[in-house]
């Protein structure tokens, strides 16, 4: 039995996931999960369908994109799964999807603008977009510098990776991370969610405010400040 059995378990259960929550069709997306101790993660190998997954189908690579185990081709975003981990300490899930109203709003090249409790109970900020990618980064190492325009966009906006935990790239589509594979997932869920509502809020009132920062505290501090009082103890 391979070392690696729990987080290929993991990120299988977590791949399957996407088609359940509607955020992936055909082989579109890609989850992975992590094992820190090993500094190894799991992901979906490349083009297989959901349906044909399981979890010895699961390649493991290293924090430098090389594949440890399995006999299939890991995720063609593998390189950028690679790079965040290596570089972000604290994540142990990502994932990475196509799903229609958040790659939407990437392709539109904008954030998606804060505009109410739903989005503050999760993010004090709009959520970013990364600026498409330049000539040079494409014609380059593609996917493994997609993680660095990820990287680079949340430093230029002084946000930090344990505070936003989903991103859009440009004309690209979203990418979302978490402590965990489930926490990613979630993440994913949420934001497709939220940019499916901020569509239709633009649509409805094209002029509609953003949401005023004392029901952006009260709501995001409510679930996640010092004195949270959002679920069971």
């Amino acid at each position: 039995m391979s070392k690696y059995e729990s987080i290929k378990q993991s990120a299988y259960n977590a791949n399957m996931q996407l088609p359940k929550l509607g955020l992936v069709i055909f082989t579109f997306g890609n989850v992975s999960a992590a094992d820190r101790a090993e500094g190894v993660f799991a992901i979906k190998p490349s083009g297989v369908p959901y349906e044909e997954l399981s979890p010895e189908k699961m390649v493991i690579v290293d924090f430098d994109g090389k594949t440890v185990e399995g006999k299939l081709r890991p995720s063609s975003d593998t390189k950028t799964h690679a790079v965040l981990y290596k570089h972000w300490e604290k994540i142990g899930g990502i994932v990475h999807t196509h799903s229609t109203y958040a790659t939407s709003w990437a392709q539109s090249q904008r954030d998606i603008p804060i505009f109410g409790t739903t989005h503050a109970d999760h993010n004090t900020v709009d959520i970013p977009c990364a600026p498409p990618m330049s000539d040079k980064m494409i014609q380059g190492d593609y996917e493994y510098e997609t993680g660095f325009q990820i990287m680079n966009c949340l430093q230029e906006r002084s946000l930090s990776y344990e505070e936003i935990e989903m991103i859009l790239v440009g004309n690209h589509a979203p990418f979302t991370w978490g402590k965990t594979p489930e926490k990613a997932v979630y993440n994913s869920a949420v934001l497709e969610s939220v940019a499916h509502m901020a569509l239709l809020t633009e649509q409805i009132n094209p002029k509609a405010p953003r949401l005023k920062d004392a029901l952006i505290k009260k709501h995001f501090e409510r679930k996640h400040g010092p004195d949270s009082y959002y679920g069971q103890s």
